[in-house]
């Protein structure tokens, strides 16, 4: 299976309508929208394998790709691969309204590929954000049982005399207290020096930048080494800097004007935010023009999502998208490239209003070994939420008496444990998101 808009879905590398979806697969999967908004503008291209025995699926990024933007047929923008299989346009790159835009690509074996034109539509403001809490709004199938969640509505008000689609999607970010795990090893700042112990206790760092876990081999390295037990465990290393985390919204969300047309949008649910944390977050609400044909596109895996089934049950004729290969055009790929103007509005949710309820970070066991409040932070309830364990922060020195010893110990000590940095990923980000309140 492949990840589509947030979900799993079923692919097929054929014509849509009618084929049926192959046991065994390699297919090229597309995530890319031209938006119009000052934001990075990026093209995902990964390749989902299923596997000849077990049809289990696979995706990995489709690296050293040629990927281009046409625009108006005319001008060809190169894209630059920053990531592997994220390629994204030049910086100043944005999407103009009435413009239209072409996805072509040429991966690394030859093989060629060419997504049909999308003229970017206009797309109305937001007028008006809302937030309900709602202790039954998720399935019980999204999130482990787990169904409180804030609603968030939208006003939109829907131009006259001409037929809108719209999809709605959203960010949201959280303050997050741990960076780095560790597994079978420590943190360090810096590198340690081989050959170099100390009581034959600690290993000895030097003064060369190193920002990562050291992981020795079980045993010892030589008579003076320390002993490295033949176990399995894992450290959890707060953040040096703020650090947020940043969930994207996991639901695909559509909407035809066909009964609407001209009126007031009003009282539309758009988003439904897990209670992740009891703390207040931030939530970026995008209202997304869309063609006709991308409509139709998301449209088939919002209806199959609220069926009995979900998407595990999408049936052997997968919708393919509107990319295919240029030396044989009934070979479509997966996903869909698009080109959608944004309506944006940072909306501050306080998580106030929560009716007692118990937030998903705060259902996972407290480890009875430790102290009482040990896993009592804000923190530790949104590492929980997306870990499902406890964080195991590395015991600190000095290593006295009964006091926990650190199954892996660093010389100088007198920065343990070690706080680790915020890297920047889709998953978490060092820098301040526009509309956060402090």
């Amino acid at each position: 299976m492949v990840c589509l808009g947030g979900f799993l879905v079923p692919v097929s590398c054929v014509d849509p309508l009618d084929s049926s979806l192959r046991s065994t697969v390699n297919v090229v999967v597309v995530d890319g929208t031209i938006t119009n908004l000052a934001e990075p503008q990026i093209i995902r291209l990964n390749q989902s394998q299923a596997d000849r025995l077990t049809g289990q699926f696979k995706t990995l990024p489709l690296t050293r790709a040629r990927v281009e933007v046409v625009v108006d047929s005319a001008l060809v923008i190169t894209c630059h691969e920053t990531l592997d299989g994220s390629y994204q346009l030049p910086n100043e790159f944005r999407g103009q309204i009435g413009h239209a835009y072409q996805l072509r690509f040429t991966l690394s074996d030859g093989t060629r590929y060419v997504s049909t034109p999308q003229v970017m539509p206009a797309v109305p403001p937001i007028d008006k954000v809302s937030d309900r809490f709602n202790p039954t709004s998720l399935s019980v199938r999204q999130l482990n049982g787990y169904t409180a969640a804030h609603d968030v509505f939208i006003e939109s008000r829907d131009p006259m005399e001409q037929h809108n689609y719209y999809r709605w999607d959203w960010k949201l970010w959280q303050r997050q207290e741990w960076c780095h795990s560790c597994r079978q090893g420590v943190y360090s700042i810096y590198k340690v020096l081989p050959g170099v112990y100390k009581d034959r206790d600690y290993f000895v760092t030097g003064t060369e930048l190193y920002e990562d876990c050291f992981s020795p081999p079980p045993g010892k390295a030589a008579e003076e080494a320390p002993e490295v037990l033949k176990e399995d465990w894992v450290y959890d290393y707060q953040c040096r800097t703020p650090c947020w985390r940043i969930t994207n919204g996991f639901d695909i969300m559509v909407f035809d004007d066909r009964n609407s047309n001209g009126g007031l949008i009003s009282q539309q649910r758009v988003a439904q935010i897990p209670l992740y944390d009891y703390r207040p977050a931030l939530v970026d609400i995008r209202q997304l023009s869309l063609t006709a044909d991308a409509y139709q596109y998301y449209k088939f895996f919002q209806d199959q999502n609220q069926r009995a089934g979900g998407l595990a049950d999408i049936p052997p004729t997968a919708l393919a998208g509107n990319v295919h290969e240029v030396d044989h055009p009934q070979v479509s790929v997966v996903g869909f490239f698009s080109a959608s103007a944004v309506s944006l509005v940072h909306y501050w949710l306080e998580r106030t209003q929560t009716q007692g309820a118990i937030a998903y970070g705060a259902t996972g066991p407290v480890d009875p070994s430790r102290p009482v409040g040990s896993y009592a932070r804000d923190g530790d309830y949104l590492f929980y939420a997306f870990n499902s364990r406890q964080p195991n922060p590395e015991p600190p020195p000095p290593y006295l008496g009964e006091r926990e010893k650190a199954k892996v110990r660093l010389w100088p000590n007198a920065d343990r444990p070690a706080l680790a940095p915020c890297l920047q990923s889709d998953n978490q980000t060092p820098f301040k998101p526009e509309g956060w309140r402090d």
